[in-house]
């Protein structure tokens, strides 16, 4: 099974196909690898596709410490696969908590991202709610150690942001909970404490954002509440940003809405490519 190291030396599952300007995709706390698979077929067809389990999550090392599962540890191993595969730059498509990894590669390694789509991003910034999201988050870890995984997906499965999927979609709903039940019990509490529970709001960020060049497509469902907010303000302070908000959607924004999401990333990518995705014209704000 090929993997990847990092630094620190766990080892990332990774798989990739096709050929031409790569893109990276970084999946979300509820999913892994395999969630990204509509993607892969499609892009696939134009791209080279990499996608990656995160640490924690197998095939990928589960490593014992929640030390290790830092927000940094996060963003510096999707460096690491590309740094494994030999790939200078790369489009990143991140979904949740793999766009808050993209857009810490676009803080920090700017050089590294031909562009990238922060879908379902942001979800427990408000600086208001952040000590009680953290606190829910160190809840959430502990019924992972305590209950195990498939309780803990029974719990997921009916948040609010999860609901149009199952409206939907039912059996692509069950068939993503089942998966969530079969993820490790450990990795899974590991990431929810240190990277979901510490990571710094975005709204914390707010000059360094201003500073990001990086062409950026933000996508949102518009009954995904806790994103909404985050994805308005990263649309005001990314230069180079465009905002879509997907109707009737939630937060598993790749699986509720393939071909809708497929679409909309694979006509950004284009025009970056094309070179015509720039900064907003200061002509077009409100004096």
């Amino acid at each position: 099974m090929p993997h990847a190291a990092t630094k620190d030396g766990v080892r990332l599952y990774f798989e990739e196909a096709g050929s031409g300007t790569p893109i990276l995709f970084l999946h979300e706390f509820a999913a892994d690898y395999a969630n990204w698979e509509p993607q892969m077929r499609y892009f696939s067809r134009a791209h080279r596709c990499i996608v990656f389990s995160a640490r924690g999550y197998t095939p990928s090392d589960i490593p014992p410490s929640p030390a290790a599962y830092t927000y940094e540890h996060f963003y510096t191993d999707a460096l690491a696969v590309l740094d494994h595969l030999g790939i200078a730059q790369a489009h990143f498509v991140g979904l949740s908590m793999g766009a808050y990894s993209s857009l810490q590669v676009a803080l920090h390694a700017p050089q590294r991202l031909h562009s990238m789509t922060l879908a379902g991003v942001g979800s427990g910034s408000s600086l208001e709610q952040l000590e009680s999201f953290r606190a829910q988050c160190r809840a959430t870890a502990e019924q992972f150690d305590t209950l195990g995984s498939v309780e803990v997906a029974k719990i997921t499965r009916e948040a609010p942001g999860r609901i149009p999927f199952l409206v939907k979609d039912p059996r692509g709903h069950a068939d993503f909970y089942a998966a969530l039940a079969r993820h490790d019990a450990k990795g899974s509490a590991n990431t929810m404490r240190s990277f979901q529970g510490g990571r710094p709001s975005i709204y914390t960020m707010t000059e360094a954002i201003g500073q990001v060049t990086t062409p950026a497509l933000i996508i949102c469902g518009d009954e995904d509440d806790a994103c909404i907010e985050p994805s308005l303000f990263l649309k005001k302070h990314l230069g180079a940003s465009g905002l879509s908000f997907f109707p009737k959607s939630g937060h598993v924004l790749n699986l509720e809405e393939p071909a809708l999401f497929n679409e909309t990333v694979e006509r950004f990518i284009a025009i970056v490519e094309a070179g015509r995705w720039s900064r907003r014209d200061p002509r077009s704000t409100a004096g």
